[in-house]
């Protein structure tokens, strides 16, 4: 076959621009490559699940495509081990070449990978509560739109001393980390308030038995503050009934202490008890209706604290990538996107970050009811734009240790 001058000039023509393209516009053409650090296996693998769940749920509503490109999801099982979802990260940056990460699950697993997310470089949307992730140890190569171990406790002991007129609080929680953490915001902001902590506990994440603990409570302090994660919220409320407290010492708790995973295997031992959360399934907004229903309608349970960090992380992305052009593979360009993203309407309502890359959002008290035969909870009072460091000046904040078994000091501790 052959061509005419002309013919032979413009495809030369056309070939010459396509060589000087820059390689990034080349790529924009491929898909976008997510990967997802979760967990399938191992005793917290609900939670992971659901996550996943929910983030293929964003995706599938979005057709697979976002900002023009499609999006290729990529899950990685760390089975909840440090050493394992290091390895997995790396698996996912060097060999499935993914454009940014999501998760992991849990703050050990974290802090496991943190020092490769900054060496490679790779823009990260954390997901686990450790406070210093986004504080004294901030990485500029990751945001959380979730929250601190902290952000919800602060408001809800500053609900208890100024709406519940609570005075004595007798705390219970995890002895780690994220047990630490959330009692030291629940204290801090409790005795701010004009309240005092008279007892606190500390149990093994897996003590066998709680009643050690409860023979030990002081039953005429006004309340109890329970800081657990997966099972032990349900399981410490169990014993605690057993043991004829139910009635004589109410009952408020972090943001794991009830979630709704937590709340399908429990009875009327849960009735009425408070939490403080940044989400809530029952959470009345427009994105929070839908997500819920057909979470709902596909799982048969309703979406909790771990489906929401999915369905969340993925509209943050999303109003990246769109704010970015699309351009993920310019680490610093879509990691500045990730970090000025700001969303009036996403399943928790609204979402913006601090200097620090952690979200500034609001939180709900919420209480324990029967609702269509299944316990929920119901939203009954909104703290709006919480920060991480509540009401107090960051820089302050930030000279002080991170909140510890020691920290803040237990000043009111009785005999």
């Amino acid at each position: 076959m052959s061509i005419d001058r002309r013919q032979f000039i413009a495809a030369a023509g056309s070939a010459a621009a396509l060589a000087s393209c820059p390689p990034l516009a080349r790529a924009q053409s491929g898909p976008i490559r997510l990967g997802l650090l979760t967990i399938r296996t191992g005793p917290l693998a609900s939670g992971g699940l659901d996550i996943e769940r929910a983030l293929q749920q964003y995706l599938r509503e979005r057709g697979q495509t976002i900002g023009g490109r499609k999006v290729e999801l990529v899950v990685a099982d760390t089975a909840g081990v440090p050493a394992t979802a290091r390895t997995k990260a790396q698996e996912l940056v060097e060999r499935n070449k993914v454009h940014a990460l999501t998760g992991p699950m849990a703050a050990f697993e974290a802090l496991a990978i943190d020092d490769y997310v900054r060496q490679q470089q790779v823009p990260t949307l954390w997901m686990p509560g450790a406070e210093d992730m986004t504080q004294r140890k901030t990485n500029p190569w990751a945001v959380r739109a979730t929250a601190t171990s902290a952000q919800c406790s602060h408001p809800m002991g500053d609900y208890c001393a100024k709406v519940l007129k609570y005075r004595r609080m007798v705390v219970i929680a995890d002895d780690l980390a994220f047990g630490h953490e959330t009692v030291g915001g629940f204290q801090r902001a409790f005795e701010d308030a004009g309240g005092k902590v008279v007892q606190r506990l500390f149990s093994p994440l897996t003590v066998p038995d709680y009643g050690s603990y409860l023979a030990q409570l002081k039953t005429d302090a006004d309340a109890i503050f329970i800081g657990f994660a997966g099972s032990n919220g349900f399981r410490f409320l169990r014993q605690f009934n057993e043991y004829g407290l139910a009635g004589k010492l109410p009952v408020v708790g972090n943001m794991t202490a009830l979630e709704e995973s937590v709340l399908r295997n429990m009875g009327d031992e849960a009735l009425g008890v408070l939490t403080a959360c940044w989400y809530s399934a029952e959470l009345d907004n427009e994105v929070n209706r839908k997500f819920s229903a057909a979470f709902r309608a596909e799982t048969r349970y309703d979406p909790g604290l771990y489906a929401a960090m999915g369905y969340v992380n993925g509209a943050v992305f999303e109003a990246a990538v769109t704010a970015a052009n699309g351009q993920v593979e310019d680490k610093a360009v879509f990691m500045k996107a990730l970090r000025e993203v700001k969303l009036a309407r996403t399943a928790r309502g609204p979402v913006s970050f601090d200097a620090y890359g952690n979200v500034v959002g609001d939180v709900y008290i919420r209480k324990v009811v029967r609702k269509e035969g299944r316990l929920v909870n119901s939203v009954i009072d909104t703290y709006p734009n919480v920060s991480q460091f509540w009401k107090y000046e960051p820089a302050a904040f930030l000279k002080e240790p991170v909140y510890s078994r020691s920290f803040p000091p237990a000043r009111h501790l009785e005999s």
